[in-house]
């Protein structure tokens, strides 16, 4: 049972990975700065992954890896673990984990859509359907109208909202290369080549803002470092990895979608955590958010 159903199962993980990721992150990023946590969560990703591929593979570095499994998933890593990650980890800042997610739930979706524009996978009007409830859900959360107001305002920061979109965007197309460069290639190794990429490109930018002084000074806050690491170890080692496995084992539809309850999953540790007053009608968009990635990929 479990065997026949591992892509499931492993989409369901990553969700609930993810979910925690988003929790720890968000304290993390509003201590220290959201570039440092990007920055540190790779690097400690990157232990967990070569340490774990070490005892399971033989190889701490994935030497096997083809050229083609090296030039896709680099890219796919600069695509979502540097650019994606900078903007969703600042957008977690600007509106916090539970918006964030919810704004990420568009990313199948635009998968979706990249799919058809790149992949020629088809996109039927059930598809086209589904996108549209999605959207649908966010909008319900993230709009908001006055009974004595004319205008449609937005519930949160128009920055933060516009930086969840760029975060999900570059987890869609990350996702459609790494499907590309992974193929039968092992989920963790695939991982590894990922965090390597996403590792080089914040090196860079750190050296080229001259802010790696900022590194030395979040090490001394105990609070961060201890959410940085466990955010490491749900979010770039087993959440990643479980979402390739996922990939692996089922069809990206069902995985994308099972991924995505992740704004559902989010409200009761809000609740508890965050001590947030949620709204019935943010519970409602978010249901309806992730009613609409089931519907598209139907």
């Amino acid at each position: 049972m479990i065997k026949q159903n591992l892509g499931e199962l492993a989409a369901l993980a990553t969700a609930l990975c993810w979910t925690i990721n988003g929790i720890v992150f968000e304290d993390a990023s509003k201590r220290v700065g959201s570039l440092v946590v990007n920055y540190l969560k790779l690097i400690l990703g990157f232990i967990f992954v070569s340490v774990y591929c070490f005892f399971a593979r033989g190889m701490f570095l994935p030497m096997d890896a083809t050229t083609n499994n090296w030039t896709w998933l680099m890219f796919s890593g600069f695509i979502g673990f540097f650019l994606g990650d900078l903007f969703l980890f600042q957008s977690y800042v600007e509106i916090g984990a539970r918006i964030s997610l919810l704004i990420m739930a568009s990313s199948p979706p635009i998968t979706a859509l990249l799919g058809f524009i790149f992949l020629r996978e088809k996109l039927g009007l059930i598809s086209i359907i589904g996108m549209f409830v999605t959207v649908s859900g966010i909008a319900i959360v993230i709009l908001n109208k006055e009974k004595d107001e004319k205008k449609i305002k937005l519930t949160h920061s128009k920055k933060g909202l516009i930086y969840a979109f760029l975060g999900a965007f570059g987890q869609a197309l990350g996702l459609i290369v790494s499907k590309i460069g992974m193929g039968d290639y092992n989920p963790f190794a695939a991982t590894q080549i990922r965090i390597i990429s996403g590792l080089i490109s914040f090196t860079i930018l750190f050296f080229a803002t001259k802010k790696y002084g900022d590194v030395k000074l979040a090490f001394k806050n105990r609070i961060a470092m201890r959410n940085i690491a466990v955010g490491s170890f749900f979010g770039p080692f087993l959440g990643v990895t479980l979402s390739l496995v996922s990939l692996k084992h089922t069809s990206a539809g069902i995985s994308s979608t099972l991924t995505s309850i992740m704004p559902v999953i989010i409200i009761p540790f809000s609740i508890i955590i965050f001590k947030e007053k949620i709204k019935p009608k943010e519970i409602f968009g978010a249901i309806i958010s992730v009613a609409g990635i089931a519907i598209l990929f139907m």
